[in-house]
Formats: structure tokens, C-alpha cells, sequence
């Protein structure tokens, strides 16, 4: 798995949704959108799901992260959807 360096732009608040693996346990769930080091116009930017305990910790703008992602692709209705999963998220000090 590969691991780059990115800023955090912003990260949404915490959720919990029923667990499929827990009868009657909850899972945190947040998005967090991260940008690539870059300069400002072309660096990429994209949004990436936290579960579990990565969604309890918080990152705030500016922040420099280290992280690693699981991409799933799947089809519906003839038409392609992207998920980014953060596997791993750590904060750099700067």
C-alpha cells in the first residue's frame, strides 16, 4: 500500500451508522477532503471516507497528513462510481 503526504482542507462531523458486524453497535463514519502538496491551482483535491476510530480523530485546515487509501469502483445502472477509503491517516508535525 502506498502512502503520500497531503493537507487537509476539511473534515465533516462525525456520524454513526448501525454496524454490520455488531448487533446493535454503532460505527463513526466522516469524510475528510484532503489536497496534494502541490502549488495551489494544480495540486489534486478529493474526498475520502474515515470509519471507525480514524473518524474520532480530528484534523483541522492546514494540517499535513500522512495516509493510505483503499479504492473501490463499482457499477450501477451502467455507471461508475469511485470510493476512496482512508486505510491509515497520521498528522505530521510541522
Amino acid at each position: 500500500m502506498k502512502t503520500n503526504i497531503y493537507r487537509v482542507v476539511s473534515q465533516s462531523d462525525v456520524t454513526y451508522i448501525p454496524s454490520m458486524r455488531k448487533e446493535g453497535g454503532l460505527v463513526a463514519k466522516c469524510e475528510i477532503r484532503l489536497k496534494t502538496l502541490g502549488s495551489a491551482k494544480r495540486a489534486d483535491e478529493f474526498l475520502a471516507h474515515l470509519s471507525g476510530n480514524l473518524a474520532l480523530c480530528r484534523f483541522f485546515e492546514g494540517d499535513v497528513v500522512a495516509a493510505s487509501f483503499i479504492y473501490y469502483v463499482r457499477e450501477v445502472d451502467g455507471k461508475l462510481y469511485q470510493k476512496v477509503v482512508c486505510n491509515d491517516i497520521v498528522k505530521l508535525n510541522r
